[in-house]
């Protein structure tokens, strides 16, 4: 894993196509065996249809490509909290504008707000920690 630290933060980079990254749910995958929470996203959870919809999005969106994460240093259970990026491509904006999660601005500051689907809202539960 190639680890580079600079103002606090943590990069992580490796190619989704070279077997080293897995999908946990919609929001925490694993990068070369780094557990990241995507910071913002609200994702169902995995014992709901929902968040089995968004996991296998989530596979087969990130299926092939390169992937970097830029952590900011906290944690949260066994994860280390950061956005991911897929091809230079926002993961968590990815999913949020895809339908699959929702923006949680507590810890978002609202970025992935305008990304929300009217579908998702309607349909999906906003965790407690988001509202």
């Amino acid at each position: 894993m190639k680890h580079v630290v600079a103002a606090a933060t943590l990069f992580l980079t490796t190619s989704a196509a070279a077997g080293t990254l897995h999908v946990r749910d919609a929001d925490t995958i694993v990068v070369d065996g780094t557990p990241v929470r995507l910071n913002g996203v609200d994702a169902p959870e995995l014992d709901t249809r929902s968040g089995q919809d968004a996991k296998r999005w989530m596979v087969n969106y990130l299926r092939g490509k390169s992937i970097s994460c830029e952590l900011n240093g906290e944690r949260t259970y066994d994860r280390w909290v950061g956005v991911c990026f897929a091809d230079g491509e926002d993961v968590g904006a990815a999913v949020i504008a895809a339908g699959h999660a929702l923006d949680c601005s507590r810890y978002s500051g609202g970025r992935y707000k305008n990304l929300e689907t009217r579908s998702a809202r309607s349909r999906l539960k906003r965790a407690k920690y988001c509202r």
